[in-house]
């Protein structure tokens, strides 16, 4: 299925039901009098998020939605039908922005069967039977159905995973991904391999969570140079950053600095987030040319970073254990109906 992480679409409550004018008309009756109906509220617009979808593409083809008109009101003081609301379902993590200059936010969906009401149906009219008094006993004037809602909005999906990788591009992102999820993101010896986000599903040691694949970060990704900041967005989301750092390429330090300086330039917290720094591809270079790419990154971080090959399948074991780690601290206590005991 393609990926599309933006959508424009066009929504419009329904229309309230006009309410409706009749008399009373029954044999035997001397006196008759008013009896019509109110109309029917038109239908709201609610989106709700849902589990199994991780794209946008279906609002690609269908971009236009508009909820039902209330029925109108009917005699024998007769009510019209409330129009049916429109249940829109977006994955997880969607978030809804107007159509304006700011793109202000009316939505965030970050919890299956989480829903939010963005535009109410117009209210159904009064029928000629609201009217009725001691003055007016045979009124004829009505109310019209009020008119609903209607916007233009944006929808922009951030994924939810427990991990991001990020890292230059051709720093072996996807071919990590391939060799411990279920994934089968494209590889080729060229930038720019990934232009869509990847998703896959770790299994180690009991534990499950899920692991992103970003396209590849250039210098200036953040103003919007390369891919540009739009798949950022999808690493606010992600609990631990797997920054991957090639070992075989020209200059792995500068290559590192370049990613870290474009999650800060970006901002929304993610220069803040836990990061595990990973030399990617060991087997392409020599023990020498490790050995001084992770002294020069420690000097960075404070931490020497793991070594890592998907090819070869070293050091594979051990990042997954920090990530596990990372995600579900050994000191973590888990609590129990019985009390509490360690994890």
């Amino acid at each position: 299925m393609m990926f599309l992480d933006q959508a424009k679409i066009h929504l419009k409550s329904g229309w309230g039901g006009d309410g409706c004018v009749s008399f009373r008309r029954e044999k035997f009756v001397e006196y008759g009098g008013p009896n019509g109906g109110n109309g029917g509220k038109g239908g709201d617009i609610i989106f709700e998020a849902v589990a199994g979808l991780n794209t946008l593409i279906d609002f690609r083809y269908t971009q236009h939605f508009r909820a039902q008109r209330g029925q109108g009101g009917m005699g024998s003081d007769r009510h019209g039908a409330n129009g049916e609301t429109l249940l829109i379902p977006v994955p997880v993590g969607t978030q809804v922005l107007a159509d304006d200059e700011e793109r202000t936010l009316l939505a965030d969906l970050t919890d299956v069967g989480q829903k939010v009401m963005l535009l109410r149906g117009g209210d159904g009219g009064r029928g000629n039977a609201n009217y009725k008094s001691s003055t007016n006993r045979a009124p004829r004037q009505f109310q019209k159905g009020f008119p609903g809602q209607e916007i233009s909005v944006w929808l922009r999906l951030k994924l939810l995973a427990d991990v991001g990788l990020v890292g230059l591009p051709n720093a072996g992102k996807s071919s990590f991904l391939n060799a411990v999820t279920n994934a089968s993101a494209k590889v080729g010896a060229y930038a720019f391999t990934t232009l869509k986000p990847q998703l896959g599903v770790v299994s180690h040691k009991s534990r499950e969570f899920v692991m992103a694949d970003i396209p590849g970060l250039i210098e200036g990704a953040a103003d919007g140079a390369g891919i540009g900041d739009r798949f950022l967005g999808h690493v606010e989301r992600c609990r631990v950053l797997l920054h991957l750092v090639d070992a075989g390429g020209e200059a792995p330090t500068a290559g590192y600095d370049i990613v870290r300086g474009e999650l800060e330039a970006y901002g929304a917290g993610l220069e803040e987030k836990p990061e595990i720094v990973v030399l990617s591809k060991i087997d392409t270079a020599t023990p020498q040319k490790i050995a001084a790419v992770s002294r020069a990154i420690e000097r960075r971080t404070g931490v020497p970073p793991l070594l890592a090959s998907s090819m070869t399948g070293e050091g594979m074991e051990g990042v997954l254990n920090a990530l596990a780690d990372e995600l579900w601290p050994r000191n973590e206590a888990k609590t129990t109906e019985g009390g509490w005991s360690p994890l």
